[in-house]
């Protein structure tokens, strides 16, 4: 028993000590306790999926380390909600890396260069995390603000620096925001340096193989180099989610929260609005109850988070119009 419960909140450790207990009664022809404490166990809350194992890393190059960051996992294929033809093309993609040996022994190329494009709030950067996780691959974030150096040819310079990392480790390489790098060289507005950067940017695409993922993430597609597109082997497009994704976000969110009403019955008001948005009500909402110890979320709670990001979307659009 000291075992049990020095073991607990490890639960591989907690369950092989529960199962010695069930074995050592089973002995004594304890067998209705025994049966008894197994079911117990085995109806238990369920264990999230074990991270896979990472790909190893390779000594971490002074080279590229200014730019790039690696970002640890925390959320799994449960904290999401995508679409049905989205949930299609990942796993597909996921499937082909993992038999990437067998299609090159065919002379076929393997998908790895993968642009994501949709509005903010819509799940991109929370899918190229677990998409990682899924896969085993470490996770690394290039960093922009450091990676557009101020200072003439920095820039394209800094690019094969990042390129030249991932050629080496397998890895999930994730550029958010990536207009800020790639954006149109017909553009009236960018300079000189800019336009190298995008040929640059362009020319590394096109050469790399890389071990794991290249991913690259816009809220401004239109934005983009029209000859960005042919370089990616993929385009994913994440949109506001609909009614049916809204009610099973909702059910997600609240789960494990003791709550007096549906929180689906908001859906209709919901719609239109982002996932970080309808993250934040929910929150919200779940806090009200927490600041005023209740022990469940009330209607009142979710209409006040509701009205309060309604407020802070009506102040953004303000923002947003001309003057």
């Amino acid at each position: 028993m000291k075992k049990l419960l020095a073991s607990y909140g490890r639960d591989d450790e907690f369950r092989a000590v529960a199962e010695l207990i069930i074995d050592e009664e089973e002995k004594k022809n304890n067998r209705v306790l025994a049966r008894s404490l197994r079911k117990t166990l085995e109806a238990g809350p369920s264990r999230p999926p074990r991270p896979k194992a990472l790909a190893p890393l390779i000594p971490f190059p002074e080279a590229a380390g200014d730019f790039i960051e690696l970002v640890e996992p925390t959320h799994n294929k449960q904290d999401i909600v995508l679409s049905a033809e989205n949930v299609r093309v990942l796993l597909g993609l996921m499937k082909e890396f993992r038999r990437a040996d067998e299609v090159r022994r065919r002379g076929l190329s393997v998908r790895s260069k993968l642009l994501f494009c949709g509005p903010p709030g819509c799940g991109k950067t929370l899918c190229a995390e677990i998409f990682a996780a899924e896969l085993g691959l470490p996770l690394y974030i290039v960093k922009l603000d450091r990676l557009i150096s101020s200072y003439l040819g920095e820039t394209a310079a800094n690019v094969r620096k990042i390129f030249e990392f991932a050629r080496k480790q397998p890895c999930v390489l994730f550029f958010d925001e990536f207009d800020a790098l790639a954006r149109a060289r017909d553009d009236g507005g960018e300079h000189n340096e800019l336009r190298r950067v995008v040929n640059s940017l362009l020319i590394f695409i096109d050469r790399i193989t890389p071990k794991g993922f290249l991913i690259a993430a816009t809220n401004l597609d239109k934005a983009l180099d029209t000859a960005v597109w042919r370089r990616f082997d993929e385009v994913i497009w994440f949109d506001r989610p609909d009614r049916r994704m809204i009610e099973r976000f909702l059910r997600m969110k609240f789960k494990n929260v003791a709550i007096a009403v549906d929180p689906t019955s908001h859906v209709a008001e919901l719609d239109g609005y982002s996932y970080a948005e309808i993250d934040r009500v929910s929150v919200q909402a779940i806090k009200a109850a927490v600041i005023n110890k209740r022990k469940e979320v009330r209607e009142s709670d979710l209409r006040e988070a509701i009205a309060d990001e309604r407020r802070r979307k009506h102040g953004s659009a303000r923002l947003t119009q001309p003057t």
